[in-house]
C-alpha cells in the first residue's frame, strides 16, 4: 500500500542511531589519522571536517568541542588498550607470569598507536581534563595489575611489600619509561626491537630485588 500525499516515512531510530554511531567512529577514526600526522596537539575540528568532507558547523552536531573529541578518543583508546593487557594477563598464570604479559602487551598496543598512546598515558594537551567515564578502563588496569602483584606475593615470587600502592608505581614508571624512550628515540622500531623495549623484563626484575620473597622455610626432621 502506498503512503498518502504529504505524509513522510518515520525512519527507524535504531537506524537513526547506528547511523550516528557510525559517523561518530568515522570523526574519531579521522581524528587519530590527524595526530598521527600532525602530533596531538595538531588536532582541529576544521582538518577534521575538511576530511570528512563537510564544513565545520557539522561536526558541532557531533562534538560540542574539540575536548569533546580528545575525550572520546581518550575513552576509545582507554578501552582497547585495556582489552589488549587483559587478554594477556588471563593467558597467563597468575603472578609474575601474568604482570609481564599485561605490561609488554601494553607496550606493544603504545608503540602501535602512539598518538593515542600519548594522549592516554603522557597528557599533551595541558587544557585537556578526561571525564570521569573516561577514565574508568584506566582504573580496571589498575585493578589488574595489583592484582596481579598480589598473587605475586601469594605464590611466594616477591615479598609481602609488594602488595602495595608503591610496587604498582614503580611498574607504571618502569614501563612508561620503557615507552617514552622508545617513541622518543625509536619510533619507526616494532616492539621487541631496538636498544629499549626488550630491557622491559629485565626491569621488572627490579621488583625481585625490591621486594624479595621470603625463604622457604625448612621442614623439620
Amino acid at each position: 500500500m502506498g503512503h498518502l500525499p504529504g505524509t513522510q516515512v518515520a525512519i527507524p531510530s535504531d537506524r537513526r542511531a547506528r547511523r550516528r554511531q557510525e559517523t561518530i567512529e568515522e570523526i574519531l577514526d579521522i581524528a587519530e589519522s590527524v595526530m598521527t600526522e600532525a602530533g596531538v596537539t595538531g588536532l582541529s575540528l576544521s582538518e577534521v571536517a575538511r576530511r570528512l568532507g563537510v564544513q565545520p558547523p557539522s561536526i558541532y552536531k557531533y562534538f560540542d568541542s574539540l575536548m569533546a573529541v580528545y575525550d572520546a578518543l581518550f575513552r576509545r583508546g582507554q578501552a582497547a588498550h585495556l582489552k589488549v593487557l587483559a587478554a594477556a594477563m588471563e593467558e597467563q598464570g597468575p603472578g609474575l607470569d601474568a604482570l609481564l604479559a599485561g605490561v609488554e602487551a601494553s607496550g606493544q598496543w603504545c608503540i602501535a598507536h602512539a598518538p593515542l598512546a600519548q594522549l592516554l598515558f603522557w597528557r599533551p594537551v595541558p587544557t585537556f581534563e578526561p571525564s570521569a567515564e573516561s577514565m574508568t578502563p584506566s582504573a580496571e588496569m589498575v585493578h589488574l595489575q595489583r592484582r596481579a602483584l598480589a598473587d605475586a606475593v601469594a605464590a611466594g615470587q616477591l615479598g609481602p611489600g609488594a602488595d602495595s600502592d608503591e610496587a604498582l608505581y614503580l611498574v607504571s614508571i618502569i614501563v612508561s619509561g620503557v615507552i617514552g624512550q622508545a617513541l622518543a628515540n625509536e619510533p619507526h622500531l616494532g616492539w621487541g626491537e631496538g636498544r629499549f623495549t626488550p630491557l622491559l623484563p629485565k626491569l621488572l626484575d627490579v621488583l625481585v630485588a625490591l621486594y624479595p620473597p621470603r625463604p622457604a622455610t625448612a621442614g623439620r626432621r
